[in-house]
């Protein structure tokens, strides 16, 4: 009954199920019974299902030709200097925005190959065992430059206290002056939003996780191994990363391509 009422009230079924894996933990936890094993559940999950479909609506990946045109439309001062570092930081490094917000500047080690980004912990790491992740420079939209533009900046306002302590993303108030204060998952959405639409894209294509989805589709395009992938977006599972490498390879291998149409 919950969960037809849940369906009936608008509920996407991916939420509808995540509903149902919280209730089974919990279940799980107290030493009942798995209701995801009853046979009553999965047949109104089943017709859920059904009756919804299953597809997802997902945002817009952010291309590598659409990050040329968002960086290129930011504007100057302290706040274009940070919001380059987001974009192209989130973009190489395919973080989650509670990843992005959750970074300090200790975390961060620049060395000659590029930048070390250490995550103490993200939505598959509850356990906070942490994980590396390497940010290889670039040339023309280079996320080490970007970032180390941005600490500079930072340094020159706040002191060489900067350095080793503190968020690394930090507010900015209406006016353009720095707050310090850090940066949370809906600004990261927020100011994707604003600088696509700023760039003259359509920004209700594009969310939050646009930079995670944009390096995961063009690390498939360029034909990096769905292990290469997984190992810079912390993925546990393949399904979500073979999505990707679909998506991006519709028209590498295409049956209707190449027979004389």
């Amino acid at each position: 009954m919950y969960l037809s009422q849940l369906a009936n009230n608008g509920r996407k079924v991916a939420t509808i199920e995540r509903a149902l894996a919280a209730i089974a933990e919990a279940q799980r936890a107290a030493e009942y019974a798995n209701p995801r094993q009853s046979a009553v559940v999965r047949s109104v999950l089943q017709g859920i299902r059904r009756t919804k479909g299953t597809a997802q609506n997902q945002k817009t990946p952010i291309s590598i030709e659409d990050l040329h045109v968002i960086v290129a439309a930011l504007p100057d001062g302290g706040k274009g200097v940070r919001d380059r570092a987001i974009l192209l930081l989130g973009f190489a490094g395919a973080f989650r925005r509670s990843e992005l917000t959750a970074l300090d500047v200790a975390d961060l080690s620049v060395t000659s190959e590029g930048l070390t980004v250490t995550l103490r912990r993200s939505k598959t790491d509850q356990e906070g065992a942490g994980r590396k992740v390497g940010i290889p420079r670039g040339n023309g939209l280079c996320p080490v430059r970007a970032v180390t533009e941005w600490l500079a900046w930072l340094q020159a306002r706040l002191g060489d206290g900067v350095s080793t302590a503190g968020p690394l993303f930090r507010t900015f108030d209406r006016h353009g002056r720095l707050l310090g204060n850090r940066l949370d998952g809906k600004d990261i959405a927020d100011l994707i939003k604003t600088h696509t639409k700023r760039a003259g894209l359509d920004a209700t294509r594009f969310s939050g996780h646009s930079l995670r989805a944009g390096l995961a589709t063009a690390a498939a395009k360029a034909g990096k191994s769905e292990r290469t992938i997984m190992a810079q977006t912390g993925h546990k599972s393949a399904t979500m990363v073979r999505r990707y490498i679909r998506d991006a390879d519709l028209f590498g291998d295409n049956a209707a391509k190449g027979i004389g149409l």
